[in-house]
C-alpha cells in the first residue's frame, strides 16, 4: 500500500495524465533535459505504457528510476537526471 509519508521530494513535477503514449515519455525527457544532475522528477500518467515506456527510458538514458507507484489508476514515477547525456 501507498504511504503518503514515504513520497519522496521531487525538484520538479510533470503531469501527464490523460495523454497517449508516446507523450508521457516526451514530456519527461523534455523536463530532465531542463533539470542539473541530481535533480528528482516526479511524472504522473494514466497511459499504462508508460511502465514500460519510462523504465526502458530510464535505463538507457542512465536515468535512475528510484520508484514507481500504481494509485487508483495513475502511474507515478521518480527518476533521478543522471550526470551524462
Amino acid at each position: 500500500m501507498f504511504d503518503e509519508k514515504s513520497e519522496l521530494q521531487a525538484d520538479q513535477s510533470v503531469d501527464a495524465r490523460g495523454l497517449s503514449c508516446p507523450l508521457p515519455l516526451l514530456r519527461a525527457k523534455v523536463a530532465l533535459n531542463g533539470m542539473t544532475v541530481g535533480q528528482i522528477l516526479h511524472l504522473s500518467a494514466t497511459d499504462a505504457g508508460s511502465q514500460r515506456d519510462i523504465a526502458r527510458f530510464a535505463e538507457l538514458a542512465g536515468h535512475a528510476l528510484l520508484r514507481a507507484d500504481e494509485r487508483d489508476g495513475e502511474f507515478h514515477y521518480w527518476l533521478r537526471k543522471a550526470g551524462a547525456e
